[in-house]
């Protein structure tokens, strides 16, 4: 399904707002634009670092692609009648909303709770942004590829973001719903 170009205007502009939104709402909860602890980075590789989810990307941003593909689908399921425009400014809603929300004091002391984040300390604003476009590139994946391609793709990321820092979007959701013993017991470094 193409976009005509008048929509396709009207999509971009909705999203630059969301995004100026979202930058402006974490100014305003105080979190910094960029990482105070040296040179800006592209990609910050260590999941241990004070600067975790202060530079461009880092491991998380795997989990923002898989965001964006959850929510293509939920999207697609829960209102098929709607176009792919109005999907994606739907899901780029709840995404900068999530953002947002990440970033308070309330849930900055719930992922603190977790083993692989004591030190968090919330997104860096750039961070923050990446993350968004990161979620956009996951639901575009779903709205182009076969479904299996997809699948295909999430489970690599999972799985490879699970191998290399101990934590994916799944450890992370099932910790919020229930701290599971065995898997705070793994995210800390027991075989």
């Amino acid at each position: 399904m193409m976009m005509s170009a008048t929509t396709a205007f009207d999509v971009a502009a909705a999203a630059i707002a969301a995004l100026v939104i979202q930058a402006g709402a974490l100014w305003a909860l105080g979190q910094p634009f960029l990482c105070s602890h040296g040179p800006f980075k592209l990609w910050e590789g260590d999941a241990s670092s004070p600067c975790l989810s202060q530079h461009l990307t880092d491991w998380y941003s795997f989990t923002h692609i898989i965001h964006g593909v959850l929510f293509y689908f939920l999207v697609w399921l829960a209102a098929p009648e709607l176009s792919v425009a109005q999907r994606f400014l739907i899901v780029l809603a709840v995404e900068v909303g999530w953002e947002i929300l990440e970033n308070t004091p309330f849930a900055i002391r719930l992922y603190r709770k977790q083993p692989p984040a004591q030190d968090y300390a919330g997104d860096s604003i750039v961070n923050s942004l990446a993350d968004t476009l990161a979620m956009a590139l996951g639901f575009v994946l779903a709205w182009r590829l076969p479904v299996l391609g997809v699948i295909a793709i999430s489970v690599l990321l999972e799985v490879g973001v699970a191998l290399n820092i101990r934590d994916n979007f799944t450890l992370n959701v099932l910790s919020f719903i229930h701290p599971f013993d065995f898997i705070r017991r793994w995210q800390k470094g027991a075989p």
